[in-house]
């Protein structure tokens, strides 16, 4: 299977969906990651201009780990709207690209803007992307398919549906996390937020949930069409 995880800023996906990517590549899936936003203000002190290029290899890093191919969407942190046909048209060129059998993206309902934009985003293009004649360069459509909804930080105000066991994964989801070193210290020295250890902590919460020792959880987003018989969660 192809499987695309859209996250907003690099480390969203490590956060909340990197065990059960890990898991799809070693059951032989093509994964692809794809943050739509470059992180420039992901901190106080290091300049948007000199971040964002931290940012976008410390998640070539990550992704290299587990064997996942990582792409950007080219946005500014704060610059995507989904209500912009500019914005939704560029999800659509990454999803025809990665041609999907099912997408993981933010929960709609989650903490700031340019996460409930993506979510939004991602539920616009992921029509626009399988009709043969709407306009962006990549002609090829994508097929229709389920979409996942990733846990929210924290876990906050999500119920999931599904879980996936990522006990034999949690140290690599863990490695994958620490690669974003320009967060983990910054929230460490300057907020007093240990960030793996709270990752951790709600992997294991969730395990809690479903009997394994680490889980992650998800929510299928039930629109027509969207649903199916199968089980595509690793």
């Amino acid at each position: 299977m192809r499987v695309l995880a859209i996250g907003c800023h690099p480390d969203d996906v490590e956060i909340a969906c990197a065990g059960t990517l890990a898991k799809c590549v070693k059951r032989g899936d093509k994964v692809i990651v794809c943050h739509l936003c470059s992180g420039d203000l992901g901190h106080v002190i290091i300049p948007p201009d000199e971040l964002k290029v931290m940012r976008a290899k410390e998640a070539k890093t990550a992704g290299a780990l587990a064997g996942i191919e990582v792409i950007s969407g080219g946005f500014n942190d704060l610059d995507i709207f989904d209500n912009n046909r500019e914005s939704r048209d560029k999800v659509v060129e990454i999803i025809r690209y990665a041609n999907p059998d099912f997408i993981i993206t933010h929960n709609p309902d989650d903490y700031m803007p340019d996460h409930t934009a993506t979510a939004r985003l991602v539920f616009d293009a992921s029509f626009s992307a399988t009709l043969p004649n709407y306009p962006p360069k990549t002609k090829t459509p994508a097929k229709l398919v389920p979409i996942y909804y990733m846990d929210t930080l924290a876990g906050v105000n999500f119920v999931p549906d599904e879980f996936v066991d990522i006990s034999e994964e949690i140290d690599l989801k863990l490695k994958m996390l620490n690669c974003h070193e320009s967060q983990i210290v910054w929230m460490r020295d300057h907020d007093h937020i240990d960030f793996p250890d709270m990752v951790k902590t709600c992997s294991r919460y969730r395990g809690y949930q479903c009997g394994a020792e680490y889980a992650e959880g998800f929510k299928m987003c039930k629109a027509y069409l969207k649903g199916t018989t199968k089980r595509l969660l690793p």
